[in-house]
């Protein structure tokens, strides 16, 4: 069956963000959503801004609500498609917020006619991020849409009945996947607090005989992370090696780049300037610094990017080490923030190092807990390839309803 085609801006609106100005901005009130928290298919509540409550009473319009569909006005070319230009993302929290400039709000004109959960996974196909990313200007780091760029797409639009049931097919996915992401996150905190409470706290097992000199257990070391660890730095091929058809190896250029705990291929390089071997940990060098994420795959690291091996292979350990360390995005233990950090910043970034016994013993555990998360993000890539390639075919028609 095919679908009528209409420009979507006959069904919807789309309401800019308001511009508030910097010296609006706050440590605490109530947030506002830029466009570095637009990461679908959630906007994220990590690295806020705020404003006062006054400010924010007078910007009632810009209010954002539950299951709102928000897009990227600006954002990156077709060469980095997890900050390109065009993606969305839902509202999936209660709190309030407010939509910042360059950030758009979609809304249906007419709820009988046009499902805006059907136009959310519309506009979430890569082809579609893709057709917006070609209408946009801007410098070559930077690109921008307008409204009206969006407004003018001709989408295949079936009746509402139809729009609700292609919606609700894939919301089925999508729950699934939030589902085991959710458990992901309990793992991680998991292994995160025995390493707190073994490493940190001091409260490992035998700590009640061991003595403590100058802070330090007895048989513990201080040691560098050159000590530890091998790092790798990226450094970023020519954009004419990059590609979208899987050509050469995976490439990251940095946070842009990553998805939850493993980083999500879709720009490939053909060439190879710095490689991150399969079960790299990657540990983003620019802001903000000190994200951590894993890759199986062996891939090309750009200049924002490290990959980081323990020298005994004791990765899981080097994880939760770093990630201790790197509590926050950009800060370091004793509260210094980084909008970079170099290769020797950080090879002599100093850890208290238990004996091997102890570290090894750590490592077992939080493999256990790794491996039920390896297993539930393998759900969830399976989840999400099938959502992705069911999802075009339902929009054309080609899958009836």
């Amino acid at each position: 069956m095919s679908y009528a085609t209409v420009k979507l801006g006959e069904y919807i609106d789309i309401l800019s963000g308001f511009a508030f100005k910097s010296k609006d901005f706050t440590d605490t009130g109530i947030p506002v959503i830029k466009i570095k928290n637009v990461q679908p298919p959630y906007v994220t509540l990590e690295d806020l801004s705020y404003v006062p409550d006054d400010i924010a009473e007078k910007s009632q319009k810009f209010l954002l609500q539950y299951n709102d569909v928000l897009i990227a006005l600006t954002g990156s070319h077709i060469n980095q498609m997890a900050s390109v230009v065009g993606r969305v993302a839902r509202v999936k929290y209660s709190l309030p917020s407010l939509l910042n400039q360059r950030v758009g709000k979609i809304t249906s004109k007419n709820n009988a006619l046009c499902d805006i959960d059907f136009v959310y996974y519309y506009l979430s196909q890569n082809k579609v991020k893709i057709q917006l990313a070609r209408k946009a200007g801007g410098a070559a780091n930077q690109a921008n849409i307008s409204p009206a760029d969006i407004k003018e797409l001709k989408i295949p639009f079936p009746c509402i009945e139809i729009q609700r049931r292609i919606a609700d097919i894939l919301s089925a996915y999508d729950n699934l996947i939030e589902n085991n992401q959710k458990q992901i996150k309990l793992l991680e905190e998991a292994a995160q607090r025995l390493y707190k409470e073994w490493f940190v706290d001091l409260r490992f097992p035998g700590y009640e005989t061991t003595p403590v000199v100058d802070g330090v257990p007895e048989g513990w070391t201080v040691q560098t992370l050159s000590q530890i660890a091998d790092v790798v730095m990226g450094q970023s091929p020519k954009s004419e090696y990059y590609n979208q058809d899987g050509e050469g190896l995976p490439f990251h250029q940095g946070v842009g780049s990553y998805g939850d705990r493993f980083v999500v291929n879709g720009t490939y390089s053909t060439s190879f300037t710095r490689i991150a071997e399969a079960g790299s940990i990657l540990f983003s060098v620019r802001a903000p610094v000190g994200r951590l994420n894993l890759t199986k795959d062996k891939v090309v690291i750009g200049r924002g990017l490290a990959a980081v091996h323990h020298r005994q292979g004791l990765q899981s350990y080097l994880f939760y080490l770093l990630k201790e360390r790197f509590f926050k995005d950009d800060i370091i233990g004793n509260g210094s923030i980084f909008a970079s950090i170099s290769k020797d910043e950080l090879l002599n970034q100093k850890f208290p190092v238990p004996d091997s016994a102890l570290v090894e013993r750590f490592n077992d555990i939080a493999c256990i807990l790794d491996k039920k998360i390896d297993y539930l993000s393998a759900q969830v890539r399976l989840l999400t390839e099938a959502r992705d390639c069911l999802l075009p075919k339902l929009m054309s028609g080609e899958i009836e309803v």
